[in-house]
């Protein structure tokens, strides 16, 4: 098993060595700090793990085997923002534990998990405490040496460890503090890259965009980049049950999908339409947990929403056992897609279209000319099918071409997404359009696939005897729901398509 702690921490270094022999200040009185209690110290030892070309800390990972300390064991480090890493530890073993190769799959892939560099470290340790006596932070300072190969380096670092709930203000008064007793906010990011500089290996770095290349297939591929580092980073915390994590990685994988498609004059789709019917396998799976995820917490909301007067029978118990049944089976199928062989292919097939790109003519044509074009054919497509649905009468046809509109709005969306780097202000007021069509749109699929669970709970608690109304209820309403959006579809598709929108993309 492995457990999960948030650490919301700064690193410091001394500036001088005359600071350093000085040592770390007092920080009695600094904020809230009114006593430093000092905890003694420790001797830990660390060997932090990589791939050969070193692709964990290329995103700012880091896999350790520690021992020594309190917390001895395997430690993986996943960044969460400047500062804020969720560190996942499991139990001290000879190999690395199950849970933890998993969270580095989509990174790791066939490759292997190598020693880099060890750590030896002798770390005193105090707290700094409030005036009730409760711990604000931990803060530690480490003498440091490094070993990788035939060569060492050695060097003293102060870290702050904020305790859980403490407000991160905290680490800005220590800062100040600290900065006046010749104490600076390290340059590295993690004593593993510390190590790596110190020891003659800078940490690898994705590569950047060139901005002197303004032509359509630098912005294309710039974009496809974007999206496949989401669909790595994703992984892990779809794993780790993050919320919304299963959204934001089926949105990846679907914008990489639309953007083959509207940029098929940029890319070869010989090449990149069998990798989008990946992607397209991957979405489904994802979404399985995902729609009934959101299905779930939406008649939560309807339910929380009615007079207890209209809630007859367990309708609640009732939700909570059909959301169970359905969920346990969906999170299992999500998980074993991301196990699977075929998605470690797909991210190598990913990884392989961006660095041998199968780039048509028209990759080298101004991205300024080209990305327009693209855009404007999804909007025609998107126009054609919005026109089609509001010809129908309301019913299931209908029902059919407004779901297919809504994917023809995500595309257009999608399009002028990825050209607004190169394009800017008009193309954002297009995705900004698009998103609006796309909401309503999807607002009343979601209707249609609600009213769809709707009846099988009903049905479910007729055949177990008890009350099927409420679940009529919210039925009807939801039918109303989707009127409100066809009856709103005319007004908005007329904003979202005024010419001077497109005209404005040149």
């Amino acid at each position: 098993m492995a457990d999960t702690k948030r650490e919301i921490e700064r690193k410091f270094e001394f500036t001088k060595p005359k600071a350093e022999r000085r040592g770390v200040p007092d920080l009695t009185g600094t904020a809230g700090i009114a006593a430093v209690r000092d905890q003694g110290t420790a001797d830990l030892d660390a060997v932090y793990y990589d791939t050969p070309d070193q692709r964990l800390a290329a995103d700012g990972l880091t896999l350790r085997r520690r021992t020594g300390g309190e917390d001895a064991g395997w430690h993986l480090k996943l960044p969460v923002a400047p500062g804020v890493r969720d560190e996942v530890q499991a139990a001290l073993s000879d190999t690395l534990p199950r849970p933890l190769a998993a969270l580095v799959r989509s990174r790791v892939r066939d490759s292997r998990l190598e020693p880099q560099v060890r750590l030896l470290s002798s770390r005193r340790i105090s707290h700094l405490l409030d005036a009730d006596g409760y711990l604000l932070a931990e803060l530690s300072t480490d003498t440091v040496t490094a070993e990788r190969e035939d060569t060492t380096a050695a060097w003293t670092e102060v870290e702050v460890e904020l305790a859980d709930g403490i407000d991160p203000a905290l680490l800005d008064a220590v800062e100040k503090t600290f900065r006046k007793a010749g104490l600076k906010v390290s340059d590295a990011p993690s004593k593993l890259a510390r190590a790596l500089a110190e020891t003659g290996t800078e940490p690898p770095s994705r590569p950047r965009p060139d901005p002197a290349d303004t032509t359509a297939g630098a912005y294309v591929l710039a974009y496809l980049r974007e999206q496949l580092d989401a669909l790595i980073a994703y992984d892990p915390a779809v794993r780790r049950d993050q919320p919304d994590s299963v959204h934001q990685m089926r949105v990846a994988a679907r914008r990489m999908r639309s953007a083959f498609k509207s940029y098929r004059k940029v890319l070869d789709r010989e090449v990149t339409d069998p990798i989008g019917e990946e992607l397209r396998w991957l979405g489904q799976e994802l979404g399985v947990d995902r729609d009934q995820e959101v299905l779930h917490e939406h008649f939560l909301t309807l339910l929380a929403e009615l007079p207890r007067t209209l809630i007859s029978g367990p309708a609640r118990r009732r939700l909570r056992t059909w959301n169970k049944a359905r969920r346990s089976g969906s999170r299992r199928q999500a998980l074993a897609a991301l196990d699977s062989a075929r998605h470690l292919a797909l991210l190598d097939a990913l990884e392989g279209l961006l660095a041998d790109p199968p780039l048509l003519p028209g990759a080298a044509k101004p991205a300024a000319k080209a990305l327009p074009k693209a855009i404007l054919r999804d909007y025609g497509r998107l126009a054609a099918r919005v026109d089609h649905a509001l010809s129908l009468d309301p019913g299931a046809e209908r029902d059919h071409v407004l779901h297919d509109a809504r994917k023809a709005a995500k595309r257009a969306r999608y399009a002028s997404e990825a050209a607004e780097p190169a394009l800017g202000k008009p193309a954002r007021a297009i995705t900004k359009a698009m998103k609006s069509v796309q909401t309503l749109l999807g607002d009343h699929q979601d209707s249609v696939v609600a009213r769809t669970a709707l009846l099988d709970l009903a049905h479910q608690a007729h055949g177990a005897g008890e009350p099927s109304f409420t679940w009529g209820l919210l039925h009807g309403r939801e039918e109303a729901r989707a009127e409100r959006s066809e009856n709103g579809l005319p007004a908005l598709w007329a904003e979202a398509s005024d010419p001077d929108l497109r005209a404005a993309l040149g």
